[in-house]
């Protein structure tokens, strides 16, 4: 069984930074692709940032690329998100994901929701104007 416990979400104003964090147990997730999504209300999950076990291959979301940067510490079976510049529009609910088992030595960026196979709980980031 995995877990991913996300933490590091708040609030804050428009153009801070927040550093978001997923701490991985049950089982080693160093091999594994990790991604972040979000979702806001009323709003189907969307794609953020995504690595590879190596921690080489990374992918962004259009909306979150020059501001984001998604890396991982697999000593500490830990992924991170570090975010700048944000805006309101930034306002979501972030959750933390591991690739399913199939794409474990996926090479490619994953995206999408359904290539993931375990999720955390959700950390809220709240961005006030």
């Amino acid at each position: 069984q995995v877990q991913l416990v996300e933490s590091g979400g708040g609030l804050v104003q428009a153009g801070e930074s927040l550093r978001l964090s997923c701490a991985a147990s049950g089982r080693t997730m160093s091999t594994y692709p990790m991604g972040w999504f979000r979702q806001a209300p009323g709003k189907e999950r969307e794609f953020v940032a995504t690595i590879g076990w190596n921690g080489v291959t990374t992918d962004y979301a259009d909306s979150v690329k020059g501001r984001f940067i998604i890396s991982r510490d697999n000593a500490k079976n830990t992924v991170y998100l570090q975010m700048h510049s944000l805006k309101p529009e930034d306002t979501a609910n972030y959750y933390c994901a591991a690739a399913a088992d199939y794409l474990r030595t996926a090479y490619r960026p994953l995206s999408r929701v359904s290539e993931y196979g375990w999720w955390g709980q959700g950390t809220q980031v709240t961005v006030s104007s």
